[in-house]
């Protein structure tokens, strides 16, 4: 899918993503929200992962300084204002503190407003107004159970967690609608205000209002969180329904 062309001008947020599974979402992303009206350029740059594995160990070395720090001056090259590490698992997996002294150091290192992918949930859970929420997760479960924490630690209280027990990035990447919408239905709670699906490997920018009208309820998912994150840290304010509740906000 081509990106929309936009001069350098326009506003642009940069994203740290991990590998390669879902990457595609974000030129989608792009030609949604420039179709609702809403220039933004949204380059990404790939981060070398070390261990594709959804597992304590190597996320902590995914989401090491090192490996951020080591892709910065490419992603800046691009002329954003902002850049975020488009990464959930191996942000949360350091926990409240951690993650904030990732983003900061990230910050630190691009001269730039930073944040990551877990810290865009819990702003947009915020937004949201959302209590209570229901996490339905690709992760093994002792890794969901560590996003479920962070969420807690940003005032949020999580009625139910599910974990799909996948390893792999390159796994998830490989998922369609139907694993998508099966996800979000067997993660969903009677009294969860909103359903989070944090792993942005996970191609969902495609199906955000199929997943919320099959719910009944705001979904909110990785690549799309990261993307309304980023116009959060450059001051953009962006309406586009194609992307779900997040981005239709109230008058």
């Amino acid at each position: 899918m081509a990106e929309p062309a936009h001069p350098r001008t326009t506003p642009a947020v940069g994203f740290l993503y991990p590998g390669h599974s879902a990457e595609d979402d974000y030129p989608r992303l792009q030609r949604l929200l420039d179709e609702s009206g809403t220039e933004v350029r949204l380059p990404l740059v790939h981060t070398d992962i070390g261990t594709d594995a959804h597992r304590v160990e190597a996320l902590l070395e995914m989401g090491s300084a090192h490996r951020l720090a080591d892709k910065v001056d490419e992603v800046k090259a691009a002329g954003i204002g902002a850049v975020v590490w488009a990464c959930t698992s191996a942000s949360f997996v350091f926990g409240w503190d951690g993650a904030r002294e990732q983003v900061r150091e990230l910050s630190t290192t691009a001269g730039l407003p930073a944040s990551s992918t877990s810290f865009a949930f819990a702003h947009a859970v915020q937004a949201l107004g959302a209590e209570r929420v229901a996490v339905a997760a690709t992760y093994p479960d002792d890794v969901a159970e560590l996003f479920a924490g962070f969420l807690k630690s940003a005032g949020a209280e999580v009625v139910a967690r599910q974990g799909s027990g996948i390893i792999t990035a390159a796994e998830v990447g490989t998922w369609g609608r139907a694993e998508v919408l099966a996800l979000a239905r067997e993660g969903d709670h009677p009294e969860a205000q909103a359903v989070l699906l944090p792993d942005t490997a996970l191609h969902t920018a495609a199906w955000i209002p199929q997943l919320e009208a099959e719910l009944g309820k705001p979904v909110l998912t990785a690549n799309q969180v990261t993307a309304w994150e980023g116009l959060r840290l450059l001051g953009v304010g962006a309406r586009c329904p194609q992307l779900g509740t997040l981005f239709s906000p109230a008058d």
